[in-house]
């Protein structure tokens, strides 16, 4: 006997990203030799034609009345975290979620699965721009907001965009195995499995500038020189302030002490030196001021979750630690 295909019901809604609408399609609804067979449908959440953020509009045939049967329901974003879904949609995700359905909230997603209730008590994640204000909106989810994909069971959110095909191609591989999710993610062109987390994407905010111009001159020399030694006596010499006047201006101007500053200026420019040149990861510690590779590898591994040879190898394509 021919077993059932397992049973998908993606979300669209008006104004949706064409892009996160995509992401569950191309993992689950594309037949092809080498993956698993889904019975796969779009539902909309409102009816009408639903417009997409790219200027063109999609006729959904299904709506709500899809989520029934569905054994996984995802939503792939939501068009604005202020705006609490619809109270019928809210309920039919509660509904398929007490008969046992799997819910999945990709992005944005996250934050209709959390009004309706279904991420109290657990831990979650979403686009790392938005984590704050979700922790602050659901104070009983657990927010994490450093990783690409959190797996609760029976609920699974992701981070922003592309973490969404990380998402997927967990799903798949918990439902069939790494061999057929290894397969799709060689014809999806993309890692199987991604190391670290959204930690690696996060842009570095840049310390204002206040009118303490001595500071500003002092941060402007060291970023310079960051292979030197530096210290919260020899800056505050430079300067001739007390150790306690240099350190309450310093964070006014940074919102960071000297050491957690100069360690996230000398993360930057390992950064830069990893992504930008052909330099060994010896000469890239001692360029940013680590001072050994081993210093430099567990440094960088503490703040984004893996080795410097795998940021050079996600951001350059291949080019391996020497």
């Amino acid at each position: 006997m021919k077993s059932k295909k397992h049973s998908i019901a993606v979300l669209a809604f008006d104004q949706i990203s064409p892009f996160h609408l995509s992401v569950p399609c191309a993992v689950f609804g594309e037949s092809h030799p080498e993956a698993p067979a889904f019975d796969l449908r779009v539902c909309a959440a409102e009816p009408g034609l639903l417009r997409t953020t790219a200027g063109f509009d999609l006729s959904v045939n299904a709506g709500l009345e899809a989520l029934k049967g569905a054994q996984t329901i995802i939503v792939p974003s939501w068009r604005d975290p202020l705006e609490r879904p619809s109270e019928a949609l809210l309920q039919a995700l509660q509904r398929a979620h007490q008969r046992g359905a799997q819910l999945v909230g990709l992005c944005l997603g996250a934050y209709v699965l959390a009004e309706a209730g279904l991420l109290d008590g657990r831990s979650a994640t979403t686009h790392w721009a938005y984590a704050e204000d979700f922790a602050a909106r659901f104070p009983r989810v657990k927010v994490d907001a450093d990783v690409l994909y959190i797996d609760e069971g029976d609920v699974l959110t992701s981070a922003g965009t592309a973490a969404g095909i990380d998402a997927c191609l967990h799903l798949l591989r918990r439902q069939y195995g790494v061999a057929p999710a290894n397969r799709v993610a060689r014809r999806l062109v993309v890692p199987p499995h991604r190391q670290g987390g959204q930690a690696q994407f996060i842009e570095q905010p840049l310390p204002a500038r206040t009118r303490d111009s001595r500071l500003s001159v002092v941060i402007d020399q060291v970023r310079a020189n960051l292979e030197q030694a530096h210290s919260l006596d020899s800056l505050a010499d430079s300067v001739l302030m007390s150790r306690r006047t240099f350190t309450r201006r310093f964070r006014q101007m940074t919102g960071s002490t000297v050491g957690e500053w100069l360690l996230s200026e000398r993360l930057a420019r390992s950064q830069q030196l990893l992504e930008g040149s052909d330099a060994s990861i010896e000469q890239i510690a001692e360029a940013a001021g680590f001072g050994s590779a081993v210093s430099l590898r567990q440094h960088f591994r503490a703040a984004f979750g893996v080795s410097p040879s795998a940021w050079r190898q996600t951001f350059r394509g291949g080019i391996g630690e020497r």
